[in-house]
């Protein structure tokens, strides 16, 4: 690499990071930051669990946010001095350190300049993601899994914290459905662009005569509420049911009726929740899971892109937003951005943050905010 192009190159980064830092407002961050470390010292925080929680999370989420933007901005000044002492040291070991990390920091900048474009009024909050197979039979159920697993994988690289609500199996492999949360500061605004069909192409595994098939799958990603946002399900609209916990698990599955479904008669939503022992704790989170549907109607409505944002979409040909081919040839493409990558596995490993971010910026291009 050209001392120039090295320059050239520290110079454009050092542009777009200066922007990222102007639309972040680092000094209204810091200053909120400030604010809210004031409540957190009083004494009387925890009076109000819920309003404590919100003010340290919050917290939590600004400091990272600044300590992330500050200690880019400490490599990316280094970076352009540590290479012209290795080339003036005739150091080659380090120039080859200094445009590896030259990579890297650029990479980082990348990804801190599309979380800007995350602007919608809830794309902070975590991500409640149900994933449902479509058409395709066994390899559809598969399929599901095998997306679960995807954006398991995914949250796990970025150390976020996920926890499955509900799972249903089925019958010979895979998953009718599944619904599990993502939490980290933007999980929803970052994932919602998943929402949608995807399609598998592949030899099917369950086919004796070793064909090709094609399955499908839909995603839905709607927003985790806090107890402030103003969703109210009076009792009478809620219809409970409670069963047996199925699938794999401890002593206590399949013995008790621990598991809890609801229904929400006037829409017809039905949400479900079997990870907790107690009937009492499913019926909690199955209630969280029911009031992010239902704001995501809401909203869906309000902007008459209901279908859209429901995830309501028919898993099968015609409407797929993604296609994963494994056979005759290996590739997985985006459909609406063109974004395209031959390694199958790495994607469906968790290597999906090119996918996420050209689906980020795709959505701003063409003018479509989120919720």
């Amino acid at each position: 690499m050209a001392t120039i192009d090295f320059a050239d190159q520290v110079k454009a980064l050092d542009q777009t990071l200066t922007s990222v830092e102007k639309v972040l407002d680092l000094d209204a961050m810091r200053k909120e930051i400030a604010e809210l470390q004031e409540q957190v010292g009083a004494p009387d925080l925890w009076d109000d669990q819920a309003n404590a929680q919100r003010v340290t999370g919050r917290l939590s989420v600004l400091q990272a946010e600044v300590d992330k933007v500050t200690g880019l901005r400490q490599r990316l000044d280094d970076l352009e001095l540590l290479h012209e002492m290795a080339l003036e040291e005739g150091d080659d070991a380090s120039v080859a350190d200094a445009a590896a990390e030259l990579v890297r920091v650029h990479k980082s900048i990348e990804a801190l300049e599309v979380r800007t474009l995350l602007s919608g009024e809830y794309d902070m909050r975590d991500a409640l993601v149900s994933i449902r197979s479509g058409a395709g039979g066994v390899d559809a159920a598969d399929f599901a899994l095998m997306l679960q697993r995807m954006y398991i994988r995914w949250a796990e690289r970025h150390g976020y914290t996920v926890e499955i609500y509900d799972v249903s199996y089925a019958e010979e492999a895979g998953l009718k459905s599944t619904t599990f949360a993502v939490k980290a500061p933007y999980a929803y605004g970052t994932l919602s662009v998943e929402s949608g069909t995807h399609r598998l192409v592949r030899i099917s595994p369950f086919d004796n005569q070793g064909r090709r098939q094609t399955s499908f799958a839909a995603i839905e990603v709607v927003p985790v509420l806090e107890q402030t946002d103003e969703i109210d399900v009076p009792d009478e609209e809620i219809r409970v049911d409670v069963y047996r916990s199925s699938g794999p698990g401890g002593q206590s599955v399949n013995t008790t009726d621990s598991a809890v479904r609801l229904t929400h008669i006037p829409t017809g939503t039905v949400v479900s929740c079997q990870n907790e022992k107690s009937q009492l704790q499913n019926k909690a989170s199955a209630m969280v899971i029911l009031k992010a549907k239902l704001l995501a109607l809401k909203k869906a409505e309000e902007r008459a892109h209901l279908d859209e944002l429901r995830g309501d979409v028919q898993a099968s040909w015609g409407d797929q937003m993604r296609n994963y081919v494994l056979n005759p040839y290996q590739m997985v493409k985006d459909l609406r951005t063109e974004h395209e990558s031959g390694n199958t596995q790495g994607v469906l490993d968790g290597e999906i943050d090119d996918f996420i971010e050209a689906g980020i910026r795709w959505r701003r291009e063409q003018g479509v905010e989120n919720v």
